[in-house]
């Protein structure tokens, strides 16, 4: 397995700028996940690194050598994509298979290294099946497989799991993760599910317009958001944003809010704008009837394990809290809303970046 590397990377397309000035560093064995709605530019990117796309400017390093103007023929990349592309008249072995068969390996190697990678993959007993009646799950499966036999230096994933239902997507999921954790591979998968990255990826960087927005583990991600973007992308519910004006400084640990103090993480600097946000997921949001912030509820939308509950507030803006399960609340309810200080984000509010504070560093953030 080997390191993946991009310093300044940039792709345009005439005067179309799809990726900007991308510099990430991909670790041997490393599962990393390229996040980010549809047009983010991460196909792009993804796209560059194994070689179906030359970059405008910047390189690209391959465990220390210069790929940049390589051919994906030379990079020793396995690709898994959304659409399979499985051959019809082949069986599941002969497709598994057919990348060392254009290598030119030994008949007898390809039948062991076959055999051991749909033991891994769990496919063993579907070698002599056609691919043409399989399920989407199997389907997946050979696919992997035909990318892991070649044993290549890294693996590109583009969506792979985009063309299955809900449930097997979930499942592949899971999949995904273990085989990662069995052969320690150095991945790089696409995809604009957040679901997918949270529960895969051991680090994600977060794509909008073709600028990197923030890189880090899940967890760093989502409780530490650098910018509105991330906030909002990533989270369902997605992070509530309250606006508010005020001359803030160095050391201010509380806001105005409609007359309301609000406790915030202490700031690490002065701001230089009064307009602000002040974020806060749903989970760290609290009813309680003698917080001096009012709210009135919406609704209540039961889950089972929770509700999640929509009001507005004396700012002007709706939000959600999630509360327990057996909360009582009504629609018109007045209530009053308490925020977990420790997890409260600021951000300008023309820029969108996250203000440093106590809580949110500038760690992981990427400014392109």
């Amino acid at each position: 397995m080997a390191e993946i590397r991009l310093e300044n990377v940039q792709k345009r397309f005439g005067e179309f700028a799809a990726v900007r000035e991308a510099s990430f560093t991909v670790a041997d064995g490393e599962f990393f996940v390229l996040l980010g709605p549809s047009g983010c530019g991460k196909t792009t990117t993804l796209r560059i690194i194994a070689g179906l796309e030359l970059a405008s400017a910047g390189r690209i390093l391959l465990d220390g050598e210069d790929v940049t103007f390589s051919r994906a023929s030379h990079r020793d990349i396995g690709f898994v994509f959304q659409l399979f592309a499985l051959y019809p008249h082949m069986s599941v072995r002969g497709n598994i298979g057919f990348p060392l068969k254009c290598q030119g390996v030994a008949r007898a190697e390809i039948r062991r290294r076959v055999d051991e990678v749909a033991r891994l993959l769990r496919v063993e007993h579907l070698l002599a099946r056609s691919v043409s009646g399989l399920s989407g799950g199997d389907s997946q499966r050979v696919a992997l497989g035909r990318a892991i036999v070649r044993q290549a230096k890294a693996f590109m994933m583009d969506e792979p799991l985009g063309a299955l239902d809900s449930e097997f997507r979930h499942l592949m999921c899971v999949e995904l993760r273990r085989l990662h954790e069995r052969i320690h591979a150095t991945t790089v998968y696409v995809t604009h599910d957040q679901n997918e990255a949270m529960a895969m990826a051991d680090k994600i960087a977060v794509m909008n317009g073709g600028v990197i927005e923030q890189m880090g583990a899940p967890m760093e991600v989502y409780e530490r958001p650098a910018s509105v973007f991330v906030a909002d992308f990533i989270g369902a519910p997605a992070m509530n944003f309250l606006p508010f004006e005020a001359a803030l400084t160095h050391g201010s640990e509380a806001i105005d809010l409609a007359g309301a103090r609000v406790a915030v993480p202490a700031l690490r600097e002065d701001v230089s704008t009064r307009r602000l946000l002040c974020g806060v997921r749903p989970e760290h949001v609290q009813l309680a009837d003698d917080a001096p912030l009012r709210a009135q509820v919406l609704g209540a939308e039961y889950l089972g394990s929770c509700q999640i509950v929509t009001l507005t507030t004396a700012v002007g803006s709706t939000l959600r809290a999630k509360v327990a399960a057996d909360a009582r609340v009504a629609s018109g309810d007045h209530v009053g809303l308490r925020f977990d200080a420790t997890a409260v984000s600021l951000f300008d509010r023309s820029s969108g970046r996250a203000l440093r504070t106590a809580r949110n560093d500038g760690a992981g953030a990427v400014h392109g």
